[in-house]
């Protein structure tokens, strides 16, 4: 019997999610909050609305991880107005976000050169490239 795309898929996700979650742990981060801080480290003072749609999640759910990680001293809300003078919020990361994730970003590189050990810089683009191919496959089903 050959195997099966889908068990491959979720055995490689199950393997990356349980080494990621450890790293993550010990950065002191939260599921999704791995993501927020990426995302933030390259666009910091992005709009809510527009970092909920970056993460591909509903604002609700971004509201709470956010209030978290304002508890935890992580991000700030700046009030701020839009197109159209709608009042939003501008996401920043305080001194001790950028400082987490400067060291998020390191564990990052060091998962992906895990992944990738082995494998020609030709291979990589490739296997992502598929990935984005299946990706959109999926997508072009809803």
């Amino acid at each position: 019997m050959s195997e099966k795309f889908f068990l491959k898929l979720l055995a490689v996700s199950s393997a990356h999610a349980e080494m990621s979650r450890n790293a993550f742990t010990k950065l002191g981060l939260t599921e999704g909050q791995p993501k927020i801080l990426y995302i933030l480290r390259r666009n910091d003072g992005i709009v809510q609305k527009d970092l909920a749609d970056y993460c591909g999640i509903r604002q609700s759910t971004l509201t709470v991880l956010l209030t978290k990680m304002e508890t935890q001293g992580l991000i700030c809300r700046e009030a701020c107005y839009i197109s159209g003078g709608k009042r939003a919020f501008r996401i920043l990361l305080t001194n001790e976000g950028h400082a987490i994730a400067d060291r998020l970003e390191e564990v990052v590189e060091e998962l992906e050169a895990k992944c990738f050990s082995g494998f020609s810089e030709k291979e990589r683009e490739q296997l992502l490239n598929m990935l984005t191919k299946v990706e959109g496959n999926i997508k072009d089903e809803k």
